[in-house]
């Protein structure tokens, strides 16, 4: 299985191709699709560049699967708006590339990656250089999406499994709800 992972950004938004095979995770490919160029007044530009450029990767890498990072409020609004629109741009462009779509808190990847929630982002850099055997340190955004699809690799068929038994548990318990039946 070829899983992408997608750090989302507005100026920059990091991609990581990793291929799964049973617990064996190989390196594909990872870079950044930028939009630093564009002059900040341009927002539907900048998103339409990430929207493309996911587009591209997808072409280019054709994975099964794909990973992003939950965005979570930053102290300044306009900022977090901002950086949700880029994420809703790549969250789109995966779905319209027809991929399955995960996601992921930053500090389920850095448990998944770093084995604890508070790793720095030097420690997952160093992580991942070793889980996918490279020879160099990624850059940090690079790293994170790569990150993303890692956590994907070891935790997204278990959280499908998990998923599948809550909604069989719900089914259940509203079979319950009028009383008992015998």
């Amino acid at each position: 299985m070829r899983i992408l992972g997608i750090d989302p950004g507005l100026q920059t938004t990091g991609f990581g191709v990793v291929d799964v095979d049973g617990h064996s995770l190989s390196y594909v490919a990872s870079g950044t699709i930028s939009t630093r160029h564009i002059g900040k007044g341009q927002l539907p530009t900048r998103l339409k560049v990430l929207f493309d450029g996911i587009g591209e990767i997808n072409e280019r890498y054709k994975p099964d699967a794909a990973a992003v990072e939950i965005v979570f409020v930053n102290v300044n609004p306009q900022s977090t708006l901002l950086l949700g629109q880029a994420r809703g741009a790549c969250l789109t462009a995966l779905v319209a590339c027809n991929l399955s779509v995960a996601e992921y808190t930053a500090l389920q990847m850095k448990q998944a990656v770093a084995g604890h929630g508070s790793a720095a982002k030097a420690q997952v850099q160093e992580m991942v250089k070793r889980l996918l055997r490279l020879p160099g340190v990624p850059g940090s955004d690079a790293a994170d999406a790569l990150g993303i699809a890692i956590t994907h690799a070891h935790v997204g068929s278990s959280m499908a499994r998990l998923e599948t038994a809550a909604m069989l548990e719900k089914g259940l318990a509203g079979r319950y709800r009028q009383g008992r039946t015998r």
